[in-house]
């Protein structure tokens, strides 16, 4: 197994041709096989133009351990869970790298309930991976077949969301913006706004896997959204990232709200229908501590990552949740990040309260993000943790997740990247300003 594939919780990803090699992909996807047991497994990919290799590979490996593999094509992530939720599959993979960059591949890997395995599933199949496969013999080999029906099974679901006024959606003809990056939202996202009655201005819906700017959905790679909301009048334009699990908003000035706004306008809109504690990680804005007390709930921090806020959100009832990454889960549809499902609840959100983005991200309490990181050798990532121990001992630290430094008004959560050899630094604070200062003296402190 090559030494320098990224394994976690998260999956298993690398640079293709260099990290990540088919000969890893066959052997990983044989063992998920082996984990999993004999039945179906359903396979989707985002649009980088290494999938259909990866996803020769996988299935490769799959049937090779008598599996039988539910070949969904380019779809979003969100998509490939929800189908193995409401299927027969005894699990599936999403070949994705999500937000990295286009030379970037990896495997997401699904339980039969259709959420990413739990972290302690998850140990356990890294576990063995030092194992020798167990391959078939010829008489049980497994099979590959198609199913083109997914992406229209998830629009539907969105569409029933059991709160949402569609009619009202309707009825305000939106005129919306969309820029799909050249990943796989391109063949959900627009489709999803028309059945909403929207006029759909589409940026970037070839599933080409070119990246057409990089393809995380930060306000720095929003400028050609920002310039077309402008151009057209457009009421909102949505971003997301290749896989379709985070959206990020621009409002109707042109400007982008930031990405920890998606999660905040949707807790907001539901919690005003259902009350219920929420969910979101330690990463996430102080904001939803606000929202959560003027409808009397609480907030619940988990570890970063989608499946600790889901299998919370899941434990206690939770009617909305998510992260601050632009990632929503709305539970009427699945324990899973859904950029889709997302847009819905925002444009529900603006036609029910007959107000624009721009004035319903002004009755969200504000402050401000830094977010920076710094790049290294993986090898090196576990020393700089350790010194962020020792540079802030004298701080209230919660080491849930990383280490993240809790002042009176302020916070800073310091942690390792479950999917890049990096250290991320998120900082929230009342300040534009402060934020940023606070972020660039921690990286300075870690450096030196």
């Amino acid at each position: 197994m090559n030494s320098k594939l990224m394994i976690g919780i998260s999956g298993i990803r690398g640079i293709f041709g260099e990290t990540l090699l088919p000969e890893d992909v066959i052997r990983i996807a044989a063992h998920f096989g082996n984990f999993s047991g004999s039945g179906k497994i359903i396979v989707g990919r985002d649009s980088r133009t290494t999938g259909q290799a990866m996803f020769n590979a996988v299935s490769s490996g799959l049937i090779s351990v008598g599996c039988d593999v539910i070949d969904l094509g380019i779809v979003s992530t969100p998509t490939v869970l929800l189908k193995v939720e409401e299927s027969d599959a005894i699990g599936g993979i999403s070949i994705t790298a999500s937000h990295n960059p286009a030379p970037w591949n990896a495997m997401k890997f699904i339980g039969q309930e259709g959420m990413f395995l739990f972290p302690e599933k998850a140990a356990e199949f890294i576990k063995l991976l030092k194992n020798p496969v167990e391959y078939t013999s010829w008489g049980e080999i497994g099979s590959i077949q198609s199913d083109n029906m997914a992406t229209r099974e998830h629009i539907n679901k969105i569409l029933n969301i059991p709160y949402l006024n569609i009619s009202a959606i309707k009825a305000k003809k939106y005129k919306v913006v969309i820029d799909s990056v050249n990943g796989a939202g391109g063949l959900i996202s627009p489709l999803v706004l028309k059945e909403l009655g929207c006029e759909v201005i589409e940026l970037n819906s070839e599933p080409t896997g070119i990246f057409a700017h990089e393809p995380e959905p930060l306000n720095k790679n929003l400028t050609q959204l920002e310039e077309a909301v402008i151009k057209h009048q457009a009421d909102i334009g949505f971003a997301t990232d290749p896989d379709v699990d985070r959206l990020a908003i621009v409002a109707n000035n042109g400007l982008a709200l930031g990405e920890e706004y998606s999660l905040l306008l949707a807790e907001k809109y539901v919690l005003d229908k259902i009350k219920g504690d929420i969910v979101t990680n330690l990463s996430s804005s102080m904001a939803s501590d606000d929202i959560a007390a003027e409808y009397g709930v609480k907030v619940h921090r988990t570890r970063v990552g989608e499946i600790n806020v889901g299998k919370l959100m899941k434990e206690i009832g939770s009617p909305i949740g998510g992260e601050g990454n632009g990632g929503i889960i709305c539970p009427e549809i699945h324990y899973t990040r859904d950029a889709p499902a997302g847009m819905a609840l925002i444009l529900g959100f603006m036609a029910e309260s007959d107000k624009t983005i721009l004035d319903l991200a002004a009755l969200i309490p504000k402050y401000y993000f830094a977010k920076d990181k710094i790049v290294t050798n993986p090898e090196k990532l576990n020393k700089l943790m350790e010194k962020t121990e020792i540079v802030f001992a004298d701080s209230q630290i919660d080491r849930t997740d990383g280490i993240k430094i809790i002042g009176t008004d302020h916070w800073i959560h310091i942690r390792k990247s479950g999917t890049e050899p990096i250290i991320r630094i998120y900082v929230e604070s009342r300040s534009q300003e402060r934020s940023q200062k606070l972020c660039r003296e921690t990286i300075e402190k870690l450096l030196n």
